[in-house]
């Protein structure tokens, strides 16, 4: 079973963003205005050594340092999020950058994020911003001719001679059966077997159509928070969190609205029985308040030991029965999900994926 890492690319300035959320925004400035919202909430993260980097540096440094760390740790790849809206694209640089450093030695596959994306951050009201639309296709074999000279990259992950793409919600791409028609014959035009999907399942449901794709995946923790609760856990965590708001709306007073404890979630993780075609996923953490304030959502008492010790049951549980075990996330700073070193705990959320991998070969 091998460890893959989702990998967030906006790290960078765009024109886009600058015209929807200032000029010069990449996700750090989320970071570096977080704030503290209760008592020990650990805001704002600092990355080690202050390293605030930009992804859209073409000489790939920060790609390098963080390959090397990856494999460092035992983790095998990274999964990269893709932004593609029928012929726009969004984000892309990064990915384009690693693809075109062909000596940095790190396994990656894409994620196509194929949501709309909305203006909900910083407490804004909710308008969209670019709607997600799949055309025809014209739209789809464009689409196909942009991510082949990545499957072509000998570091892309492939299975069976498939290149492994993963596709957030494939459920909602109505002409997604003639969409990976037509990808399955380009593919093999150019000396694949096809393609192969893996599909999310999200807290907003998962692809029914299972003769379309090969595997799915879990998206942690948001399908435990809304799926997999007891009555009981999820309803104290409703009550909670409205009496919470109405605070805020009513009384002007400054609570995190959505804040449960990362232990209740673990221990759902590690007792969910997962189908064949899936693979699980965790988390290190979670703490979206960088990106919404007081309506974002907090799993606290998060740590690296619990982590550790959450991670190698993970582990030895799936790792003979399992493709990939993914990680949310490597680098989701505005969500507080990431493995990277902070000032805090340095290395040591790595540390535990390590420490999980190597403990139980050991054991064996």
């Amino acid at each position: 079973m091998k460890v893959l890492a989702f990998y967030l690319p906006q790290f960078h300035e765009t024109e886009e963003n600058n015209i929807w959320w200032g000029k010069g925004y990449t996700e750090w400035k989320a970071v570096k205005g977080a704030k503290p919202l209760f008592s020990g909430h650990k805001e704002p993260r600092v990355p080690l050594n202050d390293n605030y980097y930009d992804l859209s540096d073409k000489t790939a440094s920060t790609w390098k340092w963080q390959s090397e760390l990856a494999k460092k740790y035992g983790v095998y790849g990274f999964c990269i999020y893709h932004y593609w809206f029928d012929g726009k694209k969004l984000l892309e640089k990064p990915m384009e950058i690693l693809r075109n450093h062909p000596e940095i030695d790190i396994n990656y596959s894409i994620c196509w994020a194929n949501e709309t994306w909305s203006r909900n951050w910083y407490g804004q009201n909710r308008t969209v911003l670019i709607e997600q639309t799949y055309g025809m296709e014209d739209s789809w074999k464009n689409h196909f001719d942009y991510l082949k000279d990545f499957f072509l990259d000998v570091r892309y992950i492939k299975i069976d001679n498939k290149p492994v793409l993963h596709i957030y919600r494939s459920q909602d791409i109505p002409c997604l059966p003639e969409m990976l028609s037509l990808w399955n014959r380009l593919a093999k035009e150019l000396g694949f077997d096809g393609l192969y999907i893996i599909s999310g399942i999200t807290r907003k449901g998962e692809e029914t159509r299972k003769n379309l794709i090969d595997n799915q995946y879990y998206f942690n923790p948001g399908f435990i928070l809304k799926k997999k609760l007891d009555f009981g856990e999820y309803l104290s965590y409703l009550l909670k969190t409205a009496v919470k708001r109405f605070s805020n709306k009513i009384l002007r007073a400054t609570f995190l609205e959505h804040l449960i404890n990362i232990e209740i979630i673990y221990r759902h993780i590690e007792c969910e029985s997962i189908p064949d075609n899936a693979c699980p996923c965790t988390f290190p953490q979670w703490d979206n308040t960088p990106r919404t304030g007081t309506s974002g959502l907090c799993y606290k008492n998060a740590s690296p030991k619990l982590f550790e010790n959450h991670f190698s049951k993970l582990y030895k549980k799936y790792k003979d029965k399992k493709e990939f075990i993914y990680i949310n996330a490597w680098n989701e700073w505005g969500e507080g999900a990431y493995l990277e070193p902070d000032t805090e705990y340095e290395y040591q959320y790595l540390e535990a994926i390590k420490k999980g991998i190597n403990d139980e070969e050991c054991a064996c």
